[in-house]
């Protein structure tokens, strides 16, 4: 089927949102003279005296940080929420507001300062999954709390703010749009078909293949069929699991491999360090069953053309809808290369 509209501008429906996305092949052999991004300079030392996340160090609220050794997190310091606030709703004719309760905590993966995904063994970035689940629990399990959301921004590119190997945690109240979009198709599938749309999707790329770019004997790393982003990944268990938490110890194994597997393959790509935001979408803690949640992590780098010529998701994408250049097959293929 796709071979026959792959070279042609076409239409695909993301299964998870509803959302279609516009491909448009041609359009990456337009010439460039647009914006060339200067290349990133790669950190090479293990200690930062000036850095706010490493071990030991103090940082701008003037709290100091354990003399950590593997995982660490706390409290962000500029949280953009906060747990202790007063209810309050407010509505005027159109206009509607109400407050919104939550807790934002920084989670730093290695006490090295240039010790980024890629350059991590597959035991340090487990050390960064139990870290996860750890967080997850116990954040997910406060009663005001609904949905947790952990995520990285990778690079100046991806507007992160200090270069130390880490990611940050949101904890909140109200189950956020893009979430609840999917917690809306995936149940509806689910209450049709009594088996996870991921489930389905996932063994269905895997009998094509031509969208796979590694994947072990629990997990694997895909570019999805309606990819947005250049390069966009989905990682994603094999077989049906809601959360991180229902991961068993050779699961959560696997899933280190294959992290440190893509992480690597995107430093090779372009020959430089990666930049992406990531994100792990599972199911919301406001205490249902959710069974029909698969859990999914996606990486949305902006890198097109090189190391220095990124996407813009502008125009177009913002007045319209999404669109992509490259085919997803093509991104496949070639990061299954590298």
């Amino acid at each position: 089927m796709i071979i026959m509209i792959k070279n042609k501008s076409h239409y695909r429906k993301n299964i998870l949102t509803g959302e279609w996305v516009l491909v448009s092949p041609n359009r990456i052999k337009r010439p460039w003279q647009g914006e060339v991004n200067k290349a990133e300079i790669t950190e090479s030392k293990t200690y930062d005296p000036n850095c706010y996340l490493c071990p030991g160090n103090t940082r701008v609220n003037g709290e100091k940080n354990d003399n950590y050794s593997s995982t660490y997190s706390f409290i962000n310091d500029y949280s953009s929420l906060v747990i202790d606030q007063i209810d309050e709703h407010l509505t005027e004719g159109l206009l509607e507001a109400k407050s919104e309760k939550g807790i934002c905590k920084v989670v730093c993966y290695s006490p090295n300062h240039s010790q980024t995904m890629s350059k991590m063994n597959v035991s340090e970035i487990k050390s960064v999954i139990n870290l996860w689940r750890k967080e997850y629990k116990s954040l997910g399990s406060l009663e005001e709390i609904n949905h947790v959301q952990i995520f990285e921004n990778k690079g100046e590119m991806m507007g992160c703010s200090n270069p130390h190997p880490h990611g940050q945690i949101w904890a909140q109240e109200t189950i956020p749009n893009i979430v609840n979009k999917k917690d809306i198709f995936q149940k509806k599938f689910f209450s049709k078909e009594n088996i996870s749309l991921l489930k389905t999707y996932i063994d269905q790329e895997l009998s094509i293949g031509d969208r796979i770019v590694v994947e072990n004997n629990s997990f694997v790393s895909l570019v999805p069929f309606w990819a947005t982003w250049p390069f966009e990944i989905m990682i994603a268990p094999k077989k049906h699991k809601k959360s991180i938490l229902d991961l068993t110890d050779v699961e959560i194994n696997d899933y280190a491999e294959i992290l440190q597997k893509q992480c690597f393959k995107y430093d090779n790509l372009f020959k430089c360090s990666f930049p992406y935001s990531m994100g792990i979408h599972q199911c919301p803690t406001n205490k249902k069953k959710n069974k029909h949640w698969h859990m999914h992590m996606s990486f949305y780098p902006p890198l097109l053309r090189s190391s220095k010529i990124k996407k813009f998701m502008v125009g177009y994408e913002m007045f319209a809808g999404p669109q992509r250049d490259i085919t997803p097959e093509d991104a496949a293929d070639r990061l299954r290369k590298c």
